[in-house]
C-alpha cells in the first residue's frame, strides 16, 4: 500500500469526475447538482512503475504486483460545512482517515455546471474549506483539552494542541507548525489543518497545458510545487482509449503524462516517500516506505517476522540489476552489496532480506525472503 488521499472541494468543481478518471471507473456519481456525492467512494489504484515491468521480464516473474494508491471522493464541502451545513461534520470525519488531502479546485468557466457561488474564483473556493477544517479543529481542539479529557492525552500532543489554537486564533500560517513538531505527532493528533495537501486545478481543454488566469493567480498565491494543472474530463476521456489511441490524444493535446502520474509524483514528494523492490522468479514486487527509512524498518513491510529477526540484506541499485540482468550476474560483477542495520535504503533498490525466524541469538537458521539465486 502507497498512501491515501482524499479528494475534497466545492460541491460541482469535478471531484468526482475525477475520482472516475483515476480509478478508472463509474463509481462516484458525477452530476451536475451539489451533494450528488453522499457516501464516500474508495478506489484503489496501481502505481504502474517501468522499472517493476524492466525487473519482472529480467527475473521472469510468474508475478508483477506495483505499489497502490488509495483515493477516497469525499462529498462538497460547504461554508458552514463546521456547523452541520451542506452535509456537514460526517464528511469533515472522513477527511481525518486520509495521509493527504487532494483539494479540486474549479478553474474553468461553464454555463452548462452549476457553481455554488456567484462566480469562479480559486483563492476564495480554497480558503473557504480550509477555513471549515480550522473550525472542525477549533472544535476538536477545544475539547481534547478540556480539563476531563486532557489526562488522558500525552505532554506531546497537548503542546501540539495548544499551539495549534494559537496559531488558528491568531490567524496565522498553521503549516508553519510543520517546522516546530515533527512529523509523527502531528500526524497522530489527526488535525484536518495540518494534513499535507495537494491542489488540482481543474480546467479545460483550452487551459490543459498553459492554464488560464485562474490558474495564474492561484498558483502565484499557493506556488507551483504542490499544484497540478489537470482537466478531470480530459482523464475521463483518455480512459476510454487504447493504448496507441491515448498516446495519440496527448500528444496532440500536448499533454506528456496523464493525471495519475503527475499525482503520484507529487504525492511521493509531498509526503516523502519512495521504493524498493523485490524480484525473482515467483514474483517481482514495489514496496513504498518512507525516505531516510532503515533497512530492518523496510524488511517489516513486508512482514513484522523480518523487522525482528533482521539480519542483513542483499542489496543491489536498480540501474546494476538491469545491467548485469539480475541477481547472479550481480553479485558476480561485485554490485551485490550485503548491508546491516543502519542501511539507510535508496529509492529504486532491489532488496533481499535475510532474516531469523527467532529473535534469539541461540538460533542460527537464516532465512531469506526469497532464494533468487
Amino acid at each position: 500500500m502507497g498512501f491515501k488521499c482524499g479528494i475534497v472541494g466545492l460541491p460541482n468543481v469535478g471531484k468526482s469526475t475525477l475520482f472516475n478518471a483515476l480509478t478508472n471507473s463509474n463509481k462516484a456519481q458525477a452530476e451536475n447538482f451539489p451533494f450528488c456525492t453522499i457516501d464516500p467512494n474508495l478506489g484503489i489504484v496501481p502505481v504502474v512503475d517501468e522499472r517493476l515491468d524492466n525487473l519482472s521480464n529480467i527475473s521472469n516473474s510468474k508475478k508483477k504486483i506495483y505499489t497502490t494508491i488509495s483515493f477516497v471522493d469525499i462529498a462538497g464541502l460547504v461554508k458552514g460545512a463546521s456547523k452541520g451545513e451542506g452535509l456537514g461534520n460526517k464528511f469533515l470525519s472522513h477527511i481525518r482517515e486520509v495521509d493527504a488531502i487532494i483539494h479540486m479546485i474549479r478553474c474553468f468557466d461553464s454555463n452548462d455546471i452549476q457553481n455554488v457561488n456567484p462566480d469562479i474564483n480559486p483563492i476564495r473556493d480554497l480558503e473557504i474549506i480550509q477555513t471549515e477544517m480550522k473550525l472542525a479543529d477549533l472544535e476538536s481542539i477545544q475539547k481534547r483539552l478540556d480539563k476531563k479529557n486532557k489526562k488522558n492525552i500525552s505532554n506531546e500532543q497537548i503542546q501540539i494542541l495548544e499551539k495549534a489554537l494559537e496559531f488558528i486564533n491568531g490567524d496565522k500560517n498553521i503549516d508553519e507548525m510543520h517546522n516546530i513538531f515533527n512529523k509523527k505527532d502531528i500526524e497522530m493528533s489527526g488535525l484536518l489543518s495540518l494534513k499535507p495537501s495537494l491542489y488540482v486545478c481543474n480546467v479545460d481543454e483550452a487551459s490543459i497545458v498553459k492554464g488560464n488566469i485562474y490558474t495564474q493567480s492561484f498558483i502565484k498565491k499557493y506556488k507551483e510545487k504542490n499544484s497540478i494543472i489537470i482537466s478531470a474530463e480530459i482523464e475521463n476521456q483518455l480512459n476510454s482509449l487504447n493504448n496507441e489511441e491515448k498516446e495519440n490524444y496527448m500528444k496532440m493535446l500536448g499533454i506528456k503524462e496523464t493525471g495519475i502520474k503527475l499525482l503520484t509524483k507529487k504525492g511521493y514528494n509531498l509526503l516523502n516517500l519512495e521504493t524498493f523492490f523485490t524480484s525473482g522468479p515467483e514474483e517481482s514486487r514495489a514496496w513504498t516506505i518512507n525516505k531516510n527509512c532503515f533497512a530492518p524498518k523496510a524488511a517489516g513491510k513486508i512482514h513484522s517476522d523480518f523487522e525482528k529477526g533482521f539480519i542483513k540484506v542483499e542489496t543491489v541499485s536498480y540501474d546494476d540489476f538491469v545491467k548485469n540482468r539480475g541477481w547472479v550476474n550481480s553479485k558476480n560483477s561485485g554490485k551485490m552489496r550485503l548491508e546491516g542495520k543502519e542501511y539507510i535504503v535508496k529509492d529504486g533498490d532491489v532488496l533481499n532480506f535475510r532474516f531469523n525466524t527467532w529473535p534469539y541469538f541461540f538460533h542460527t537458521k537464516v532465512y531469506k525472503y526469497r532464494k533468487y539465486y
